[in-house]
């Protein structure tokens, strides 16, 4: 499939942009405000910042004849670190014409940003990632959220934020989110999970049998299209009444049948296309629409941000719902979101992080009077888990240090430990809990850990399969005073929690799959330093 797609990949013209804080561009360490990041052109005094008011690429052709004539800083050793995030943000020390904007996390808290008028979703994302120290795995993402119309969707990675914001000016309720989204590109992955036989023309013309690179080449193909179609409940703005379509999706765009499952031209009344257009899900659409399901979606136009103009659709389950935005958004957007996908990737190829091989480490056993080398694989291994086991056992002798000593200790460090991870989200109910897991995708293995709402000393696993949420009680087991926690009755017992989820991410174990990727809520630190963000006055 990758030999097909980058063919045609070669084919386009990447946008190309330079290495970010590369010689000491874009360091932000000496700006004056705590809240803002300043990305403007440190070569330049104030006031000629001001007087650039031609395009950003006059400008770039302008700077670089300047060049010449001003020497380059030296950055300082405490910003060198900063060339590991993205070559997408050197752009952003050409333009002059900055605006700011709030960028919120999932507990509404919002930190304020200066971006120049060409910065994309990427910039943005990769920009956070590095000043909250995330794990860069490519499925950070900057959502748009429309409060009052209760629905949001993914800002693809080259969309500029600010032609989002544009939309309905900057005094608007629209508010962009940061957080997770690891279903961006699960499409390129798995796509005949994406996409059911039933639900797409091409099952039809080769039997059943569907070739999965042929599936996504057609998508993203600009003069080819499979043909989706099934049934949707479309509302209808005048009664405000909602009634089921056999709907068919097309390159030329969206259509329902007004008799039965028929695809006669006479038959199909155009329903919306997506030139200006885009696909929203519906949050509550029950409680808001009137909707059947909360399995609800929507097209919006891109010049109106009236609820009166939005055209509302929903499925029966969340997978038909999956499909049918994922099919869009490939029908919009096409080749460019397979170059979103791959561009992370070549990347890593070009520049991988480290500078030796794997296969030079070698395990070594410092027991004995004289170092050995361990060849034996299954040896490397047993060592290297009793490592793992001891290092636990001295972390929780220092958690256990902090109290007073007491007989009762053995079981303190079993309940504190899994405390500082990640995956654990403490007193999550249910409902918040199926709504975080959610939002950050409906992939196989998507997973987090919270404390029980009805057994005071137990825990709950909740995951996902098959776009599906499921919860499993996580018991304490008691055996002669020590204290261990099980998936099934105390048939397999794990010592701790960190134990039993590196077990799961291994192995499959009672689970439907393997723990892949745990929900992840992070607090947004001051982009250069201090902690107080000044109100905006939007």
């Amino acid at each position: 499939m990758n030999r097909t797609l980058d063919k045609i990949n070669t084919s386009l013209s990447f946008r190309h942009k330079a290495e970010i804080f590369q010689s000491g561009n874009g360091n932000v360490s000496g700006f004056p405000s705590p809240a803002l990041i300043p990305l403007q052109d440190p070569l330049l005094t104030t006031n000629a910042q001001k007087t650039r008011t031609k395009p950003c690429e006059e400008n770039r052709c302008i700077k670089e004849k300047e060049e010449s004539c001003f020497p380059v800083p030296s950055p300082s050793s405490e910003s060198q670190h900063t060339f590991l995030v993205s070559e997408c943000l050197s752009p952003w020390t050409k333009c002059s014409a900055t605006q700011v904007i709030k960028v919120y996390n999932e507990d509404n808290t919002s930190k304020a940003i200066e971006v120049p008028p060409d910065v994309t979703a990427r910039d943005i994302c990769q920009l956070f990632v590095m000043k909250n120290h995330c794990i860069d795995d490519h499925s950070w993402t900057l959502f748009e959220h429309w409060t009052h119309l209760g629905i949001e969707r993914t800002i693809e990675d080259h969309e500029s934020v600010m032609e989002v914001l544009s939309v309905g000016g900057m005094d608007t309720d629209c508010r962009l989110y940061f957080r997770k989204n690891y279903a961006k590109y699960e499409f390129f992955k798995k796509p005949l999970v994406f996409f059911p036989d039933h639900m797409f023309s091409m099952s039809s013309e080769t039997n059943g049998i569907v070739d999965a690179s042929e599936l996504i080449e057609t998508f993203v193909k600009s003069s080819t299209c499979p043909e989706v179609h099934g049934y949707l409940h479309a509302k209808d703005q005048s009664r405000k009444s909602w009634k089921k379509f056999y709907f068919v999706l097309r390159r030329s765009g969206l259509y329902f049948s007004s008799k039965g499952t028929s695809k006669e031209p006479r038959h199909l009344q155009f329903f919306a296309d997506f030139t200006d257009c885009d696909i929203y899900s519906v949050l509550s659409a029950r409680k808001l629409y009137g909707a059947p399901t909360e399995f609800a979606f929507c097209i919006k136009s891109t010049k109106s941000c009236s609820a009166r103009d939005l055209k509302l659709l929903c499925a029966d389950v969340e997978h038909t719902k999956t499909c049918w935005i994922t099919a869009m958004r490939l029908l919009k957007f096409g080749m460019q979101l397979y170059q979103n996908f791959i561009q992370p990737h070549q990347k890593q190829k070009l520049s991988p992080m480290r500078s030796i091989s794997e296969n030079s480490l070698v395990a070594m056993d410092f027991s004995g009077q004289k170092t050995r080398v361990i060849e034996n694989p299954s040896e490397v291994l047993s060592v290297a888990v009793e490592e793992g086991l001891s290092w636990r056992r001295k972390s929780c002798h220092r958690l256990s240090s902090h109290g007073s000593p007491s007989s009762s200790q053995s079981s303190v460090p079993n309940i504190a430990i899994h405390l500082a991870q990640p995956w654990f989200h403490g007193k999550l109910s249910r409902e918040e809990a199926q709504r975080l897991i959610t939002q950050q995708g409906l992939i196989d293995g998507v997973f987090l850990l919270r404390d029980s709402q009805s057994s005071p000393k137990a825990f709950v696993l909740s995951l996902c399969h098959l776009q599906k949420i499921k919860h499993f009680p996580i018991m304490p087991v008691d055996d002669d005073g020590e204290v261990f926690y099980s998936l099934d009755d105390g048939h397999t017992r794990f010592t701790d929690l960190i134990q039993l989820v590196e077990f799961h991410q291994l192995n499959r174990g009672i689970l439907p799959c393997k723990l892949r990727h745990h929900c992840t809520q992070i607090t947004l630190h001051p982009i250069s330093g201090g902690s107080v963000i000044p109100k905006l006055p939007y």
